[in-house]
């Protein structure tokens, strides 16, 4: 047995508000749409991970979500262009990461990360 998928279920009666955040600034595809629940993802293989933690890191809060990306620049200026409250960063991180916090439409904290070449 091996664990195929984990999903981050957000609650929030406004299920259309994570369009602009999840699918046109991160480019996230719309995977299923039921009215009532909509997925956001993409069908390229990605790593299965669960993290637990006392705090974020570098004093920061734990965020609710971590979302690794290619162009960690292009999400920071499509987040700001787009007005989502940037919290903490970019930062360069001792442990080998730049990233930045952002609000989500459902004020969760969103950590967003690439990893240093």
């Amino acid at each position: 047995m091996r664990v195929k998928r984990i999903v981050t279920n957000i609650h929030t009666p406004n299920v259309l508000a994570a369009k602009s955040f999840y699918q046109e600034v991160l480019g996230l595809d719309l995977l299923m749409n039921h009215g009532w629940i909509s997925t956001y993802g993409s069908d390229a293989e990605m790593s299965v991970q669960i993290s637990f933690a006392s705090e974020g890191g570098s004093g920061t809060p734990t965020p609710d979500l971590s979302i690794e990306v290619d162009d960690l620049d292009a999400v920071y200026e499509g987040m700001i262009k787009a007005g989502f409250p940037i919290e903490y960063g970019i930062a360069t991180e001792p442990w080998g990461v730049r990233r930045f916090y952002v609000r989500d439409p459902f004020g969760k904290l969103i950590n967003i990360l690439a990893h240093e070449n």
